[in-house]
């Protein structure tokens, strides 16, 4: 029903993806495979919502608390993750990591520990070490250094990614119970990123954490999370969040209105939120089977080309995470290849703190996928030889 196979030119509008590329990689003109949006148009119902508002022509002050978007939320968490959330928990702020910049300010210190699973997410350290707060890494899966690193006397906040960037890694519910009750124990916070929960593969569920915490005063947790990942549609801007604890919603609200000026939200952001969650589940849906496909093709041309790795598709997400250290390529050597030799940027696994992976988005139509899993195994295998 839906092409994701046309191609769209981005250039010229001010993509940080397209236009943009120079900026990181020091070179114009590479095809990117970079920054976790998509190539796609969002879904035309979406569209046709933003084009209906646009045609109002009148973009006055606006209160995201008014009319259907907290009901379209409400209504998505229950068709979607069988999950029933009270709209008056909600909060909005601009955007994801506005809301956890907010929440690190309100619940901890300068010089406190924030824990994080590594590799992680590159926003999360800038957002941590650009408050004066210390990161502190523990590899996915490992719940012995998760207890641990919580039970540091100065640890005052677990900083979840769920599902997991760059990993795709979605957790399960008994693994998330086992955070909570980790939290709980030694006295952390818990803010849970999931602005990729609406991209899990088929046989992956995704549990928000609003299922798992426990809400009511002194319950210190916040859900923050978008549609605009899961619909393509970052540049509209807009988020929101659930907090546990009343009184700290009601601070958070406040901090929002006063120290940081939100007196409007966008309204396009508004508009197409209430259309995505009204009308796109059937866009979604063949949007996930598309990437799925295109993540079994990386699997099979990897396999061919570099039989000495072991890749599977991630379990959420469009962004496949690649361990190239089986073949003993140095990481700036792979990354000056590509781009000189094959002109396209691919994001390294050092920016998350891995080096020897990289991060290869293909949410794009097929054939730019296949440009690029076939340009890092090229480069992958010449290195090797060399």
């Amino acid at each position: 029903m839906y092409d994701f196979d046309r191609e769209i030119d981005r250039h010229g509008t001010w993509s940080v993806q397209w236009d943009g590329i120079a900026d990181r990689f020091g070179v114009p003109d590479l095809l990117p495979f970079t920054i976790s949006d998509m190539d796609f148009a969002s879904p035309p119902e979406v569209l046709a919502a933003l084009h209906e508002r646009v045609g109002h022509g009148v973009f006055g002050y606006t209160d995201w608390r008014l009319g259907e978007f907290r009901e379209a939320i409400r209504h998505w968490y229950a068709s979607r993750f069988a999950t029933e959330i009270d709209p008056e928990a909600l909060v909005y702020a601009p955007s994801v990591l506005s809301q956890l910049s907010q929440l690190l300010q309100m619940w901890t210190e300068p010089g406190d520990g924030v824990v994080v699973h590594t590799p992680t997410y590159d926003g999360f350290r800038k957002a941590v070490t650009g408050l004066g707060r210390e990161l502190r890494g523990v590899p996915v899966g490992d719940t012995e250094a998760l207890e641990r690193e919580l039970a540091r006397p100065d640890s005052r906040m677990l900083l979840l990614c769920s599902p997991h960037n760059p990993t795709g890694r979605v957790w399960t519910e008994a693994e998330l119970t086992v955070f909570a009750g980790l939290a709980e124990r030694h006295g952390v916070s818990v803010v849970s990123d999931e602005i990729h929960a609406d991209l899990t593969t088929e046989g992956h569920r995704h549990v928000p954490w609003a299922r798992i915490a426990e809400s009511g005063r002194g319950r210190r947790w916040a859900l923050v999370t978008s549609g605009t990942k899961a619909f393509n549609f970052p540049a509209l801007s807009g988020s929101y969040g659930i907090i546990g604890d009343p009184d700290e919603r009601t601070a958070f609200v406040r901090r929002m209105e006063t120290g940081e000026g939100l007196a409007s939200p966008a309204v396009l952001s508004l508009t197409a939120h209430i259309a995505a969650y009204h009308h796109g589940a059937a866009w979604l849906d063949e949007l996930r089977a598309y990437v799925a496909g295109t993540m079994t093709m990386v699997r099979e041309r990897l396999a061919a080309g570099l039989p000495d790795l072991v890749w599977e598709p991630p379990q959420a997400g469009y962004l496949a995470w690649i361990d190239l250290r089986p073949l003993g390529i140095e990481e700036t050597r792979l990354q000056e290849e590509l781009v000189s030799v094959e002109k396209v940027a691919i994001m390294p696994g050092g920016v998350y703190g891995t080096p020897g992976f990289v991060r290869l988005n293909v949410g794009c139509p097929r054939r730019k996928a296949e440009r690029g899993v076939e340009a890092l195994v090229r480069t992958a295998a010449r290195l090797r030889k060399a």
